[in-house]
């Protein structure tokens, strides 16, 4: 079984959207191993979205300090999933960065809209409501960087009866 982590942003949180969508991954087969709510500082933000996810590098300052600024607006929810190719279907299920570009059905094509042309013109974050991992790899240092391995549960549930291999 593969491990993802998803951020509700503080956008999905002050919206009340948390609930509708985390039972969006259930509803596939997802399982919840882990859950908190949390305000983290600038520094535990910084290591995740630079020392592991390279976005200052990759997209450039501003979008970085814009990234970090919207974080800090309010508290997040993350989670760990667990599931078969646990990453790639939440990804899937998520939808592209940039709302404007997520087909309907995705979570972000759903519940949000904004463009990156908007939000560079209006000098903001691209408001998309959640964090997914974007390959297994960095989904095990994100989760490593946001919940210990005690705060990580093992337990059965109902779909793991059809996707475990049978003795």
């Amino acid at each position: 079984m593969q491990k993802t982590l998803i951020i509700f942003k503080p956008d999905a949180v002050m919206r009340g959207l948390v609930g509708e969508i985390l039972s969006r991954f259930e509803k596939v087969g997802l399982k919840i191993v882990a859950a908190k709510m949390l305000e983290p500082e600038y520094d535990h933000y910084f290591q995740h979205y630079e020392g592991i996810g390279t976005l200052q590098t990759r997209k450039g300052e501003k979008i970085f300090s814009d990234t970090l600024a919207a974080m800090q607006t309010g508290p997040v929810i993350a989670f760990v999933l667990e599931g078969i190719d646990a990453v790639e279907t939440v990804r899937k299920m998520v939808g592209p960065t940039e709302p404007k570009s997520a087909l309907p059905g995705t979570i972000r094509g759903d519940y949000a809209h904004i463009s990156f042309g908007h939000a560079n013109s209006a000098n903001v974050a691209v408001a998309n409501v959640i964090h997914a991992s974007a390959e297994p790899d960095e989904a095990a240092k994100e989760i490593a960087h946001w919940f210990s391995e005690n705060e990580q549960f093992n337990y059965e549930n109902v779909h793991d009866k059809f996707t475990q291999p049978r003795s």
